[in-house]
């Protein structure tokens, strides 16, 4: 499976080496940044799963930074950490797209546990949206049960391996999904046989779906691939 990615803005170089080596050895992977302005470009080239953001921050604060993550991606989790304890620091960070706020000085376990606490609510979320029978992907239409993915001009039906790793891909989109997850997922094991036929199907769905261009099946060399469906989560 591949690791979360968290991407973590912090001013404070002490604290954020601590936090960040916390995390890496607990099997997160972190990309750490203390400039509000360039965590933007950050954000939008790591695609991360979730964000933890301090708000006090040169170039944008956390608030702003909140705001314009949001713009792109409505559903990425957002934490803050924050010294400021007065009520309407709390509410404004709720308003500007925040789904939890902890105060310094915190533990470890605290901010752990609310990271795995909001990845969990947001994976039950997208497992909720896949009981429709239908996904809608830029201008396609897939049809779960069925396995068939409409177009606007054709209509093809998918086998049970092409549908599966189609559903997988869109689960996992605009995020880069490690090869060996996608293998051991769909297969059980990523033996050479089984990384020859994933090349195919990755082909065959870029085909299907070459009617749209905004949809990409990007290869990310020696990593795996990330779908892009010029849509937010």
């Amino acid at each position: 499976m591949s690791r979360i990615k968290v991407l973590y803005i912090e001013d404070e170089q002490f604290l954020g080496k601590i936090v960040k080596e916390t995390l890496e050895s607990r099997g997160f992977d972190v990309v750490m940044e203390t400039n509000g302005e360039v965590a933007m470009d950050v954000f939008v080239q790591e695609s991360p799963d979730i964000c933890v953001l301090d708000i006090m921050l040169p170039g944008m604060n956390g608030f702003e930074l909140a705001e314009a993550i949001r713009a792109i991606n409505d559903d990425i989790p957002v934490i803050f950490l924050t010294a400021k304890v007065q009520t309407e620091d709390v509410v404004k960070g709720f308003k500007v797209g925040g789904n939890d706020y902890i105060r310094k000085p915190f533990s470890m376990e605290e901010l752990i546990v609310r990271i795995e606490h909001l990845l969990r609510v947001k994976k039950d979320s997208i497992a909720q949206s896949i009981t429709s029978e239908v996904l809608s992907l830029g201008h396609y239409q897939f049809h779960l049960q069925r396995q068939v993915l409409l177009g606007q001009n054709t209509e093809k039906r998918l086998s049970y391996r092409e549908s599966e790793l189609l559903k997988f891909l869109w689960l996992n989109r605009s995020t880069v999904i490690d090869r060996k997850a996608i293998l051991n997922e769909l297969w059980g094991n990523d033996s050479f046989f089984n990384s020859r036929n994933l090349d195919v199907y990755i082909t065959k769905l870029r085909g299907y779906l070459k009617e749209d261009p905004a949809l990409e099946i990007i290869t990310i060399k020696g990593v795996g691939y990330r779908f892009v469906t010029g849509s937010p989560l």
